[in-house]
């Protein structure tokens, strides 16, 4: 690319020159009957997944021995959750069921903003998790000195500032090409990738920023969280019993979980070339790592966990149970 098409592409750019006012979700089927059913299947995901997330948040703020980083940071993950599905669902719900899938120009770039903004916290956060982690079974007995309220809380801050700056810089790049028709998109929401597919220019100067800015937020804290775990694999494998053994991998086993299902996704998404883009492959992949890891994340973290369970047992007022 010569330097006087750059000139050009920024020219435009900082026009900000756009012929399109609204875009066209196009979503998974124009049938009525499927809409019909996925409007049930959907409503049942997201209310599940609201429901779940509300719940251990509910727990966490009412019960004072839950009152640790570690819960901490699980109740942020899943208002993260909430919000994250929340971005989503409730639009593409109405649109199963509405004849119109339309959605204007500036609902379009507040979703993406919203949605990228989320989903970018969400995977800085994990780093946090990872760190939280590491300090609990490496240095137990300095847990709570280490990870004092001060640090969680900055941690968490630290997390949303770098979602909600990279989310503004992928937003803008994106929002700001030119389109002039045409404006359907083939996706349930407004993706960054899918969206730019429509531009009326040559995107692969936004397709590097969006590169390098996918390094930054998803290669750093995949590369933070490995090397989190291999600390705490050669802590683990200094422990002489193999219940210790056990009782420790079991604390790190929901987060790791979790983790693959959210980054294999948003992996694949966001750090390919558009070449390969293929919309329906693409709507399946962003509908597994926005709908099914937030539903995922409640069960994964409380089925085996008894301080969860003995929280809600409390709460309900059955008292004390083996768990």
């Amino acid at each position: 690319m010569d330097s006087l098409t750059v000139s050009t592409m920024w020219m435009v750019l900082g026009q900000n020159q756009s012929w399109v006012s609204e875009f066209i979700l196009i979503g998974f089927s124009n049938d009525p009957t499927t809409n019909n059913i996925l409007f049930i299947v959907f409503l049942l995901i997201y209310l599940s997944t609201v429901l779940g997330n509300g719940l251990i948040i509910m727990l966490v703020c009412l019960d004072t021995q839950l009152h640790t980083p570690m819960y901490f940071f699980l109740c942020t993950l899943s208002l993260l959750d909430m919000s994250y599905i929340t971005t989503t669902m409730p639009q593409m719900l109405v649109h199963l069921l509405a004849h119109s899938q339309i959605i204007s120009f500036t609902g379009c770039w507040l979703q993406m903003f919203v949605f990228s903004a989320l989903g970018i916290t969400e995977c800085t956060f994990f780093v946090v998790m990872a760190y939280d982690r590491y300090v609990a079974i490496c240095y137990p007995l300095r847990y709570t000195v280490i990870l004092n309220w001060g640090l969680c809380i900055q941690l968490t801050a630290g997390s949303w500032v770098c979602g909600l700056f990279s989310s503004l810089l992928h937003t803008f790049f994106t929002m700001s090409l030119p389109y002039c028709g045409p404006n359907r998109v083939n996706h349930y929401f407004c993706e960054g990738p899918s969206v730019r597919s429509l531009a009326c220019m040559d995107t692969h100067l936004i397709e590097m920023v969006d590169f390098v800015l996918s390094v930054f937020v998803v290669v750093i804290p995949i590369s933070l969280i490995v090397a989190s775990y291999i600390g705490i694999a050669k802590a683990i494998l200094k422990i002489k019993s193999t219940e210790g053994r056990c009782k420790a991998f079991s604390t790190c086993a929901s987060h790791l979980t979790v983790v693959t299902f959210f980054y294999a996704p948003a992996t694949y998404i966001y750090m390919r070339p558009d070449s390969s883009y293929s919309p329906e492959r693409d709507k399946q992949i962003s509908l597994f790592y926005n709908a099914f890891t937030a539903l995922l994340n409640p069960v994964v973290y409380s089925l085996r966990n008894k301080d969860i369970k003995r929280a809600f047992f409390k709460v309900m007022g059955y008292g004390r149970m083996d768990y």
